[in-house]
């Protein structure tokens, strides 16, 4: 399946994929839907920070997305990014979201990145095991840091080293 970067064209598809997964599970922990003007702006943000928003097409429908960003605003945290990867409901289990993190980390690579970060809902098996194949370690989970359907949240923060643990920048 082909993963290309995302264009303006893709901004209706990427904003229903966001929003479905907004409204149907914990995977984001926002409650209201995004607009299109909202994705416009995000895009052009990670853009003008050098850093890639892909898409995975099928039969020219987007499919599932995928884009990093800053971990943390301080300068110490500058060579590690945190991932988000999300997958329209009716194309789940077929290994796009694994196609669509694998193909950032030549891209953060090329940036000087050394980590990246995913933060998983800490009850989301499916993604943590996807993370764990594609080289993630399970590092911390934080206690009720978010809340969402009336209940609290804890979130699973996962890392991969991109290049040897300990190379020098």
């Amino acid at each position: 399946m082909p993963i290309r970067a995302a264009t303006e064209a893709d901004l209706p598809a990427i904003t229903a994929i966001y929003n479905q997964v907004i409204a149907t599970s914990t995977a984001i922990y926002a409650d209201d839907p995004l607009t299109i003007e909202d994705r416009r702006a995000w895009l052009s943000a990670r853009r003008a920070a050098g850093y890639p928003v892909l898409v995975a097409e099928e039969g020219g429908e987007v499919l599932g997305l995928s884009t990093f960003g800053d971990f943390r605003a301080f300068p110490g945290y500058r060579h590690t990014v945190e991932h988000s990867v999300h997958v329209r409901a009716d194309a789940r289990g077929r290994g796009l979201g694994s196609a669509l993190v694998a193909a950032l980390f030549e891209p953060a690579l090329a940036l000087g990145k050394h980590v990246m970060i995913a933060g998983v809902d800490a009850a989301n098996e499916g993604s943590i095991r996807m993370h764990q194949r594609l080289g993630f370690e399970r590092g911390a989970v934080l206690r009720e840091v978010g809340r969402k359907f009336g209940r609290w949240l804890d979130l699973e923060l996962m890392q991969k080293f991109l290049d040897a643990p300990g190379a020098p920048r």
